[in-house]
């Protein structure tokens, strides 16, 4: 059971650890360099109206939660959309790897409805709650002095009540702070009065409302403690998304604006883009304005974005304040969001090299198949049901409980979108593999968003051999999971890093792919050439082909060594557990790609050909200790060679024995690696379009005779 509050107070007792260091930063001029070692920051989003808004809302919060790391997502709550919230929380909980703060209100509630939600709460895992008075009652657009809710617990402190008398201290509850007042409270005396009572109930942290004078929030701080209250105060950040928006919720919510504020923002503010910039600016001078000020004085080690279900501005202002780190960017419209699609280092946060469950039976997991590297949600999914996870394992892969994937799984469609999104990204009409080939390709160049069987963009330490990867794509082999070796790096690496400071990490080169049976045939030889490699291999009917190592057991492909704790493996390769991803992986063939186009067109019988003869590989190189290993360099040699094929076929080579000379002189300028008779006998019959048939094969060595002698 993870609650909130937890995870802040330990975030400060570790800032507090630090506080000399701190001081001694704080004679620098660069503000960021006075900033918690440790700050956090979290999101809120709301359910939107329509179920393409949920699909596309869901989708977002993975990416996000993924990609930027925050300590906790907040989902928002009414009476009107109680449904879709819950929907939203217990995605987020369950699939996402990050705890919820689901928004629970009074306004026309019945207690039996406020225990019915609590009980659904904590069957989807939800530990954490915010508890509020709500919308205003019926027939008003905002609250006025001594306003109740209407329902059978008028205020707030009556709902955490309510709460603690049902669950005790099972949920962490939040509640929400106003740094200029609430509308229904006489003073902002009587509103602190109020918040001290919710705390003294029982409510764990606080929440501020949105704010553009950072005076304004560290004068209420600093208020608040003087009348004892001692609990964490997060600020409330609203990015300006447009002049209208800004002075509309502005004036509902009597939010006070310095005049300097409203002078920059008049002066754009027909201009969206200008005034998007200007809040964008302002974000990051009040964010950093209480993350530099001292605790005593009002300051804070977290913040608190309102999101407005909108990526680009909390993305942009995260990457400014140095609190994500970049590897590769590049952007896309989503429903006039401007998406930053983003690679990221590691989160000094991250536990595992894959982000963990937060869900309370899923505490003890510590090892994961590396096979759903890339489909996280899709392995929750199908392990959902284990009642444990004895010893921290991942369990039986011939178990029952390795549970089936329904078709009409929702996270499906939130994960892929509509069939329209998923033409632009793989393809209108694709009809020759090349085709396909590209549309891996450019999946590994970050221009295009996601794979069927991979969810989001390529990982940071993918970036490490992107060029590669690209080049093994655009030969036909189809990559869809794949690390670099690392022997013994810190377990802080900003790239490779994971569990914690003081340790020391490890993992073994690994790669999956789709082929062809003949590119099957030079893996299977070129695992037959090196004694440190295993391939396994099946296709789509079940045929198994395996070469390397003897064994075929477990193999551990991540593992770390700690201080004062045992050596920790976190992610593994199991071949009967490959048997069971290979299923969902050409199952995703037919769901996400065949499906788009018509029975019987080109682009239907190309994937089906794809889906029906290509097998699925898995290849691992255990000589972990060498940077380059035996695996890539002669996958990176078939890869250059097919390439060179394809120079040789725009300078229109005419002729085999022009072919075989154009090949030589680009090994000789080290345009390519050297490759072995069989593969330039490949490389050569596919230049003529021959196939491998013996009497082809003959005419090939005539050719081949007469051009070394």
């Amino acid at each position: 059971m993870t609650k909130i509050i937890e995870k802040i107070l330990s975030i400060r007792e570790k800032n507090n650890k630090s506080t000399s260091d701190r001081e001694v930063q704080s004679l620098e001029n660069d503000e960021q360099k006075r900033f918690p070692p440790e700050w956090y920051y979290s999101f809120e989003f709301f359910p939107p109206k329509t179920e393409a808004g949920l699909d596309n809302l869901l989708t977002r919060i993975d990416r996000m939660s993924a990609r930027l790391d925050p300590l906790f997502i907040d989902v928002t709550f009414s009476y009107q959309t109680a449904a879709r919230s819950m929907a939203v929380a217990a995605h987020a909980q369950k699939f996402c790897g990050v705890d919820v703060l689901l928004h629970l209100t009074c306004t026309g509630m019945t207690k039996d409805n406020l225990a019915a939600l609590l009980q659904q709460a904590k069957l989807h895992g939800i530990h954490n709650l915010l508890c509020l008075r709500g919308d205003p009652p019926r027939g008003k657009s905002s609250w006025e002095k001594d306003d109740v809710s209407g329902g059978e617990c008028n205020r707030a402190i009556d709902l955490i009540r309510f709460i603690r008398e049902l669950y005790g201290e099972y949920f962490c509850i939040a509640v929400a702070g106003h740094p200029e007042g609430h509308p229904s409270s006489h003073s902002l005396c009587e509103e602190i009065s109020h918040l001290k009572d919710k705390i003294d109930e029982g409510a764990d942290f606080i929440i501020t409302q949105f704010f553009y004078d950072t005076e304004v929030y560290l004068g209420f701080v600093k208020r608040c403690r003087e009348n004892g209250i001692l609990a964490p105060i997060l600020p409330g950040i609203l990015p300006i998304q447009s002049f209208a928006s800004f002075k509309r919720m502005t004036e509902c919510c009597n939010i006070f604006t310095p005049p300097s504020l409203l002078d920059r923002l008049e002066v754009v503010k027909d201009d969206d883009e200008a005034v998007k910039e200007i809040g964008y600016e302002i974000a990051i001078e009040t964010t950093s304005k209480i993350l530099s000020t001292s605790l005593e004085e009002g300051g804070m080690d977290g913040i608190h974005f309102y999101t407005l279900n909108l990526e680009r501005s909390v993305t942009r202002i995260l990457t400014a304040m140095n609190a994500i780190s970049l590897e590769h960017t590049y952007s896309t419209q989503t429903n006039g969001d401007d998406i930053t699609h983003l690679a990221t280092a590691p989160s000094k946060r991250r536990q595992f090299p894959w982000r963990p469950s937060t869900m309370e039976q899923r505490e003890r997991e510590d090892v994961r198949p590396i096979n759903w590297a890339n489909r996280p949600k899709s392995y929750v999914m199908r392990t959902e049901d284990w009642d444990e996870f004895p010893n921290g394992r991942w369990g039986d892969s011939t178990s029952p409980a390795f549970g089936e994937l329904s078709d009409i799984s929702h996270f499906y469609s939130s994960t892929f979108g509509s069939e329209d999104n998923r033409r632009t990204v793989l393809g209108f009409n694709p009809t020759e593999p090349q085709d396909v080939y590209e549309v891996f390709a450019r999946y590994i160049e970050g221009k295009i968003p996601y794979l069927p069987w991979c969810e989001t963009s390529l990982k940071a330490e993918s970036f490490t051999m992107q060029s590669d990867l690209a080049q093994l794509n655009r030969a036909g082999y189809l990559t869809i999971n794949s690390q670099p070796s690392v022997n013994g790096v810190r377990s802080s690496h900003p790239v490779f890093g994971w569990g914690g400071e003081g340790g020391y990490v490890y993992q073994k080169a690994y790669l999956e792919c789709f082929v062809n049976p003949e590119n099957l045939r030079a893996l299977l030889e070129l695992t037959s050439r090196n004694p440190s490699l295993n391939l396994y291999a099946v296709n789509n009917n079940g045929d198994k082909q395996n070469e390397g190592m003897s064994g075929g057991g477990v193999t551990a492909l991540t593992w770390g060594v700690f201080p004062n704790r045992e050596v920790v493996q976190p992610t593994i390769f199991d071949p009967e557990t490959f048997l069971i991803w290979a299923e969902e992986a050409y199952a995703l063939w037919t769901s996400t790609w065949l499906s788009l186009y018509d029975f019987d067109s080109e682009s239907y019988e190309l994937i089906e050909n794809i889906r029906d003869t290509y097998y699925l590989v898995a290849i691992i190189d255990n000589d972990y200790p060498h940077k380059h290993t035996f695996m890539w360099l002669p996958l990176k040699s078939i890869a250059l060679t097919l390439h060179c094929l394809e120079l040789c076929l725009r300078l229109k080579l005419e002729t085999l024995y022009q072919a075989s000379n154009c090949i030589t002189i680009f090994h000789q300028r080290r345009l390519i690696l050297q490759i072995d008779f069989r593969i330039r006998m490949q490389l050569l019959l596919a230049f003529q379009g021959l196939s491998r048939l013996p009497d082809l094969q003959g005419k090939f060595q005539d050719t081949w005779n007469m051009r070394t002698h």
